[in-house]
């Protein structure tokens, strides 16, 4: 959970930054409207990032302030920058590994095409490696399914029979982080 917070207020942080490094007179509630927040949240990062002197503060107007992003600050969103990228590589690795995990399993069941539901990012990676390894994608709803939550993957085989359980059997729910 804590990790899940630091991670987030990076992302804020960077945002923040690479919106202020773009416009230096850019308002606090524009930076919230542009990043989906409160303006109090922007107003406690802000404060923060002053404080810890990646950003300095100047009155440009009477009400008008201006944001200057420091030296340590560039450095800061350049570092956030590569975390950024890391994550999201390991991110597109786990998925590809759950997803080849999937299609061994589709293919011990001698199955050659699977239905991916889903229009994020996650079912783009899955149907592209679903092409990469030779395994058709179809819209067919009979077919066995990778179901995904998140980036949790499990593989849903049709049921064989209609004397066997009505349900469809996951055969891989993936790590569960």
């Amino acid at each position: 959970m804590e990790n899940e917070f630091i991670t987030e207020e990076s992302s804020h942080a960077l945002e923040m930054l690479t919106h202020i490094e773009a416009n230096p007179d850019i308002s606090q509630l524009t930076l919230a409207d542009e990043l989906g927040v409160a303006v109090g949240t922007i107003n406690w990062h802000l404060k923060r990032m002053i404080a810890k002197g990646y950003v300095k503060v100047k009155r440009a107007q009477r009400k008008k302030l201006r944001y200057i992003i420091t030296p340590e600050g560039i450095a800061l969103r350049a570092a956030l920058t590569v975390d950024y990228i890391k994550n999201s590589f390991n991110l597109y690795r786990q998925v590809r590994e759950r997803t080849n995990l999937c299609l061994q399993q589709l293919q011990d069941a001698g199955y050659k095409n699977v239905n991916v539901p889903g229009e994020d990012e996650v079912a783009e990676v899955v149907r592209l490696t679903c092409l990469e390894q030779g395994v058709a994608v179809t819209n067919d709803t009979q077919a066995p399914q990778i179901h995904i939550e998140g980036i949790k993957l499990a593989l849903k085989l049709p049921v064989a029979a209609p004397s066997e359980a009505a349900a469809e059997e996951d055969i891989n729910r993936g790590d569960h982080e």
